[in-house]
């Protein structure tokens, strides 16, 4: 392994380790530290689930390394403090840790950023955690993407609870060259370190939405959801119509009736971005729409498709689209685009859409603050993930149902939560002297770290 990928992964493969945990609990504030050697290099992924599972003995060279070992073996490479800080990092946001595979001969780490399991205890199903899996360059600095993996394990333990879902909040963070669909090896181990989880999963950036359908159509594992042959198709629209029936509660809120005649200023037109400039042209009378994306192509598909049905819709900027003078900013790419230098340049009333992590902020804390620049500015928002969580739902639909999954259900779920829980998350802003970002927190945390109850999941068992 190039040396310039020094940290976890560089220990294990030192060391000839295949996995190691490195677990924290909050409420005690101890560590727990381990690392093994769990199989042989040589073993044929590609007959995982075949000739062996996530539990059969896979080697009789095994190894283990109790936590003082694992402490001792940081120390000879010179990476205690490396160690140190990711401890510190799963300190500083409650997680529950971080189940590392080191795959030597793929050259492959996975890393599972699992920040909670409460809501998903007893759930009665394999997976107890949910949250996408996505894919990171082998140049990548590792702790970058211990660090996003984590923030994003946190996001999913929070959107798990805005879907009403059973589940805990994890991100599988893994390493390697572009996945070749065709080399089961990869598949297996991608198939058993998901397994290994407890985990339920779809594709994320980085990772083809096929992947889905190989895993299970080849039977290397169910835990992997929403592939383009699956019972319930692309989660994209019932994503968007999410966001657009919470914006619609948010409107309320306002003091309108509608949004008739207003505008918008949409950002990304993937999946679910394009769907989202589908809802608004559909379902808002008269109105006026600025669109923009990284490809050209994608914005004149829009427009050309739009602007055929009478919209007002015009191709924007990439660089200013969220700047328009607007009634409602749409982000629907990529996160982090509102940070210090941008808020006191925007021009909307509402901010409302379907991007991850749309605030810039490395903490919860900064998330928070940002949040409250833009309730300075008069401009209503929500942290993405009370209310862009109509994906994961769908995804919970495929778990508990396979191919009994209904998508008429799941816009029956969604129908009911998200709009309910918006209504509340204002309402109870409002009343607490808080911004929504905050109070959704607020909620969460009563939940995972203190002794409010998980949410009722019943509906999803109809």
């Amino acid at each position: 392994m190039d040396k310039n990928r020094r940290g976890l992964a560089y220990v294990m493969d030192q060391e000839d380790l295949t996995t190691m945990r490195i677990f924290y609990d909050f409420k005690t504030d101890e560590v727990f530290l381990s690392a093994s050697k769990d199989w042989d290099e040589d073993l044929d992924w590609s007959r995982y689930n075949k000739d062996f599972y996530a539990e059969s003995i896979k080697t009789h060279n095994a190894k283990y390394l109790n936590e003082q070992e694992v402490y001792a073996v940081f120390e000879k490479h010179g990476l205690s403090d490396y160690l140190k800080e990711i401890i510190s990092l799963l300190r500083q946001g409650k997680h529950f840790g971080i189940l590392a595979f080191w795959n030597k001969k793929l050259d492959i780490f996975y890393m599972g950023n699992q920040h909670s399991r409460k809501c998903g205890l007893n759930n009665g199903k394999h997976a107890t955690l949910g949250g996408g899996i996505r894919r990171h360059r082998k140049d990548e600095l590792e702790l970058d993407v211990v660090i996003d993996g984590l923030n994003l394990g946190r996001a999913m333990s929070f959107k798990n609870i805005a879907g009403e879902l059973p589940m805990g909040g994890i991100k599988s963070t893994v390493t390697m060259d572009e996945l070749d669909l065709n080399d089961m090896q990869q598949i297996g181990f991608l198939g058993f370190a998901l397994d290994m989880q407890r985990c339920e999963t779809g594709p994320d950036m980085g990772f083809p939405i096929e992947m889905t359908d190989v895993m299970i159509e080849k039977g290397y594992s169910h835990q992997y959801t929403c592939g383009p042959n699956g019972p319930l198709g692309s989660s994209g629209p019932p994503t968007a119509y999410g966001v657009f029936i919470s914006l619609e509660e948010a409107v309320k809120f306002l003091g309108y009736d509608n949004m008739d005649g207003w505008s918008f200023a949409c950002q990304g037109l993937g999946q679910v971005g394009y769907a989202m400039v589908r809802e608004i042209c559909e379902k808002v009378k008269n109105p006026k729409v600025i669109v923009a994306d990284a490809r050209p192509e994608a914005v004149e598909k829009c427009v050309a498709e739009f602007s055929a049905k009478g919209i007002d819709i015009t191709a924007g900027n990439v660089d200013d689209i969220l700047l328009q003078d607007v009634d409602v900013v749409v982000p629907c790419a990529i996160g982090g685009v509102f940070d210090e230098e941008n808020i006191p340049k925007l021009k909307c009333k509402v901010i409302w859409g379907s991007a991850n992590n749309q605030i810039k902020a490395s903490s919860q804390e900064e998330e928070i603050r940002l949040a409250q620049k833009i309730a300075e500015r008069g401009i209503l928002f929500q942290t993405d993930w009370w209310h862009n969580t109509a994906g994961v739902m769908f995804a919970w639909e495929e778990v508990c149902k396979q191919e009994r999954a209904d998508i008429n259900h799941v816009y029956k779920v969604i129908s009911d939560v998200l709009p309910r829980l918006t209504k509340e998350n204002l309402r109870e802003a409002k009343e607490l002297g808080l911004t929504p970002t905050a109070n959704a927190y607020r909620r969460c945390e009563a939940i995972l770290y203190g002794d409010a109850p998980v949410p009722d999941y019943t509906a999803w068992l109809e």
